[in-house]
């Protein structure tokens, strides 16, 4: 199950959502995250499960590789599903005893679970197309008005790229530990739920242990580089917008101008 977690991954590829500048697709992500949000009927929804498709496609992502995202977080959305079903009131469907199943549970659990399922799917391919480098450039370039108020825009980016980077290493590392607690006969799956997290102790306390010493090991390479923050720092890659961004950037407005409208007359 471990092994299904991508996010932070960065798959290499020549497709067109791959090439466009990585402010861009921040900005897009976030117009996507808000239109999202904006769906209200099933003709917005739909709408943006097709913008979704069509960016998969694009992206020439394995289908594979995107199934697996969203695998370790089904039950994060089955959870939500339940919850939706059972506290939302209205017209009841199914009643036992203090239990009622009603129409716009229904409705509202089946939008819910739609919604988390294309934001993960959404979000994740910010990562599976851009690289970190380049996701840390876009990041402090879109931050960069903030230098104004003294605010560390470089190290914050920085802070957050390596923290997406170290993701999936350390999801490595975690399954190699379990594999190696399994080996020496631990039993992570029988007992009570006290019994499963007193388990867990083998496992965290040689992760956090790792933690620090590539957290180390990443400080000495940085400084042993002259690293010393983003001041007079040069890039070997200079960002730079082109027609294909600006193309991104219409697609995008015209996407959010459709679901606002659609959603004022609720669609």
């Amino acid at each position: 199950m471990l092994k299904d977690i991508t996010l932070g991954q960065y798959f290499p590829g020549e497709s067109v959502l791959h090439k466009l500048d990585p402010r861009t697709k921040l900005i897009l992500t976030f117009v996507y995250v808000v239109a999202l949000f904006a769906a209200v009927g099933p003709v917005t929804y739909s709408l943006m499960f097709v913008f979704l498709v069509a960016s998969v496609l694009i992206s020439e992502i394995n289908l594979k590789t995107i199934l697996r995202s969203v695998r370790p977080l089904i039950f994060i959305i089955a959870f939500t599903f339940i919850l939706n079903i059972f506290f939302t009131r209205g017209e009841p469907l199914v009643q036992l005893w203090i239990i009622t199943i009603s129409r716009e549970g229904l409705v509202t659990a089946a939008k819910m679970m739609a919604r988390l399922v294309m934001l993960i799917v959404g979000t994740f391919l910010l990562t599976y197309t851009t690289s970190p480098i380049a996701l840390t450039d876009g990041l402090e370039r879109l931050l960069n008005p903030l230098k104004k108020i003294r605010m560390p825009v470089h190290e914050l980016a920085m802070m957050m790229s390596i923290a997406l980077r170290f993701i999936p290493t350390l999801i490595e590392e975690t399954d190699k530990i379990i594999s190696a607690q399994k080996a020496r006969g631990a039993d992570f799956d029988s007992g009570n739920l006290v019994r499963r997290a007193k388990a867990l102790l083998p496992i965290l306390v040689p992760l956090f242990i790792s933690a620090f010493r590539r957290a180390e090991e990443l400080a000495v390479a940085m400084e042993s580089r002259c690293y010393h923050g983003g001041e007079g720092r040069t890039r070997m890659k200079q960002l730079k917008l082109m027609r294909r961004d600006a193309m991104a950037f219409i697609i995008g407005a015209i996407l959010t101008a459709v679901i606002f409208t659609l959603r004022s007359m609720g669609f």
